[in-house]
């Protein structure tokens, strides 16, 4: 049953949530929820411990407030912000640094390809593609839930998680 959160559930999720901030530039309030109900599901199977449950819920209240420190000024949306405690809440402290270094270069990367395909014109076509045109829309923002979502798979197989499925 473990094997079923860790190689699906969780991958899914973030691969929904990637989608939804790319087409509608928010990620549901639902959706970061549905990742912690997970997290609270898989935990026991894992055999975590309340110690190391608390460890978890730690990382996440420690994303969450930096999370919040990068909305207050506008850098990141709200949602982005949950959406990184939530998946924090599953990675632990252990690859936060590791995970931080690869959604930031992730979120360049995004960033650079965002800012191209906004300085080029939108063929007439793809202007009724409601998401595409949002997404064309030089004040509409980035995405950054794609970003997070690019870390965390890639940080995905690396990570405890996997051990424990032996």
């Amino acid at each position: 049953m473990l094997e079923i959160f860790v190689v699906v559930v969780l991958p899914a999720l973030v691969v929904v949530a990637a989608v939804s901030d790319l087409m509608t530039m928010t990620i549901p309030n639902a959706l970061v929820l549905v990742v912690v109900a997970a997290f609270a599901a898989a935990a026991p199977l894992a055999g975590l411990g309340l110690a190391e449950i608390g460890a978890h819920l730690a990382a996440a209240a420690l994303v969450l407030v930096v999370g919040l420190l990068l909305f207050i000024p506008g850098w990141i949306g709200g949602g982005d912000a949950k959406l990184a405690a939530a998946l924090a809440l599953w990675l632990g402290f252990d690859p936060l640094l590791t995970w931080f270094v690869l959604f930031a270069l992730f979120g360049g990367a995004l960033t650079l390809a965002t800012l191209y395909y906004r300085s080029t014109p939108l063929p007439r076509r793809l202007t009724r593609v409601d998401w595409l045109a949002r997404l064309h829309h030089p004040k509409s923002g980035v995405p950054y839930g794609v970003a997070l979502a690019a870390g965390t798979l890639a940080l995905w197989p690396e990570t405890n998680w996997f051990a424990g499925l032996g």
